[in-house]
């Protein structure tokens, strides 16, 4: 169990509407870098901060495909953060508009 401290931290990342989006879309499935640059219409050196934060408070997975590297949630032992996630509105619409992109598309 995370002490209340590791709690706080997580939470605050949390408190961020970029970082929620972001968790909510990799609660659908995993993504790249590009991906969530296209769908956040952020820019990628953003995201990758965000991401970064997000790693560093263990909420992230990431490996390299290639030249591009992918996430994935890692909330094994954050049952807490679960929960929050499970009552964020879905990011499918997102999804579905980024799939039809790739149809046209790739990642360059």
């Amino acid at each position: 169990m995370d002490s209340l401290d590791t709690m706080a931290e997580t939470f605050k990342l949390l408190g961020d509407k970029s970082r929620l989006t972001i968790l909510g879309l990799l609660k659908e499935r995993e993504l790249c870098v590009c991906n969530l640059v296209d769908i956040m219409q952020m820019s990628q050196p953003s995201i990758s901060q965000h991401l970064r934060k997000m790693k560093a408070g263990g909420l992230v997975n990431e490996y390299r495909r290639g030249k591009w590297v992918y996430y994935s949630l890692s909330l094994e032992d954050k049952p807490y953060v679960k929960d929050v996630l499970e009552s964020i509105p879905s990011q499918a619409e997102k999804l579905e508009w980024l799939d039809q992109q790739l149809a046209t598309t790739v990642c360059d």
